[in-house]
């Protein structure tokens, strides 16, 4: 889809620079920069999928913890 924004000059600058170095076209350098900032923005996506891992793996939230805390409580020494 094509699009049309406005950036500032030095961001714009910085991009070109990454153009040239990487021999990437403009399109793609801000097409990856916008999905990286879009993907460490969506930190409940990233939950849900964890949550999701868990539960398929058959255990609920408060069983894993409960056997994370006991294995580090066993390493440690008192």
């Amino acid at each position: 889809m094509k699009t049309a924004v406005s950036v500032p000059d030095d961001v714009f600058q910085s991009a070109e620079h990454l153009v040239r170095r990487t021999g990437m076209s403009r399109s793609e350098v801000y097409s990856r920069a916008l999905r990286e900032y879009v993907a460490r923005h969506a930190p409940d996506e990233v939950t849900q999928a964890l949550n999701d891992m868990i539960q398929a793996a058959g255990e609920s939230d408060a069983s894993f913890s409960t056997e994370a805390a006991r294995r580090i409580l066993e390493s440690d020494e008192w």
